[in-house]
C-alpha cells in the first residue's frame, strides 16, 4: 500500500483499463466487467482510465460496472484523465474552461459524484500550467475531484504546478524499457516534493508476463505491432532480457 499525502491508503498495484477499449487487440465486454469485479473483491481496485480511451467508451464501461452494485464505488480508487480533445490529429487542451467541461463529461460517463485522482493526460504547451492547475484546484473545492495529478510532465512543470496546488501523483512510463525519469529530474523532483510516481506500462507492455514470444502473438489491430521493442531482432533481444530478469526474480524469491 502507498499513501497520497497522509491518506488514503491505496494499493501499490494499479490496473490500467485502456486495453478494455483500444490498443491491445479486441476486448470482451463481459470479461472486462468480470476483471473489474475481481479487482474490487481483491481489495486492489486502483483503477486508471481516461476520457480519450475508446473516445469515452472506457469510462462508460467502468460506469456500467459501478452501476451494477452501489458498493462498487466504495471499493475502487478511481483515476481518470483529461487533455486530449482529439487523437487524429492530436489536439491537447489545458484551458480552464475545457478542464471543467472535460471533468463534468467524465463524471457523467462514469456515473459518479467525484473522481479520486484527476490527471492532466498531457501538458498543453499553449496554456500555462498554472492556469490549468488552478482550474483543477477549483474542481477539488467543488468536491468533484479529491486529488490532482499530471501525466508525462517535466520536472520543471511539476514544480510550477505544485506551487499552485499540491500534486498528488505523476504518471509516467517506467519499466526496464523506459527509465528516463531516473535521469531527467522527474523521479528526484517527485521524491523531493512527496509526490507519488504512478508507473504506466510497468511490465513493458506485456513483455514481463512471459506470454508473448513473437509479434504473431498480437492481434492484427494490436498497437504493439508498431512499437520498436517488438520489431525484428529487438524482440529476440528483449526476450533474452526477460529471461535474465526472471532469473533475478527467482533469486529474490
Amino acid at each position: 500500500m502507498t499513501k497520497l499525502y497522509e491518506e488514503p491508503l491505496v494499493s501499490r498495484i494499479g490496473f490500467g483499463a485502456m486495453g478494455f477499449s483500444q490498443s491491445y487487440g479486441t476486448a470482451n465486454r463481459a470479461e472486462s466487467l468480470s476483471v473489474l469485479q475481481h479487482l474490487a473483491d481483491s481489495k486492489a481496485a486502483f483503477v486508471d482510465t481516461a476520457d480519450i480511451y475508446g473516445n469515452g467508451h472506457n469510462e462508460e464501461l467502468i460506469g456500467e460496472w459501478l452501476a451494477q452494485d452501489k458498493e462498487n464505488r466504495n471499493k475502487v480508487f478511481l483515476c481518470t484523465k483529461f487533455g486530449f480533445k482529439a487523437m487524429i490529429p492530436i489536439i491537447i487542451s489545458g484551458k480552464p474552461d475545457y478542464v471543467k467541461q472535460a471533468c463534468n463529461a467524465s463524471l457523467e460517463r462514469l456515473g459518479v459524484k467525484y473522481i479520486d485522482l484527476y490527471y492532466q493526460h498531457r501538458v498543453d504547451p499553449e496554456t500555462p500550467i498554472e492556469e490549468t492547475v488552478t482550474a483543477m484546484a477549483e474542481l477539488v473545492k467543488e468536491g468533484k475531484v479529491k486529488y490532482i495529478g499530471l501525466s508525462e510532465a517535466s520536472a520543471e512543470t511539476i514544480r510550477r504546478a505544485h506551487k499552485v496546488h499540491p500534486i498528488a501523483a505523476v504518471q509516467v512510463e517506467y519499466s526496464p524499457w523506459s527509465t528516463d525519469i531516473e535521469n531527467n529530474g522527474v523521479l528526484d523532483t517527485c521524491n523531493e516534493l512527496g509526490i507519488v510516481v504512478v508507473a504506466f506500462s510497468p511490465i513493458g507492455r506485456g513483455f514481463l508476463t512471459g506470454q508473448y514470444k513473437s509479434i504473431e502473438d498480437f492481434e492484427p489491430n494490436d498497437a504493439r505491432r508498431s512499437l520498436p521493442r517488438f520489431q525484428g531482432t529487438a524482440f529476440a533481444d528483449n526476450l533474452k532480457l526477460v529471461d535474465e530478469l526472471k532469473k533475478i526474480a527467482i533469486e529474490k524469491g
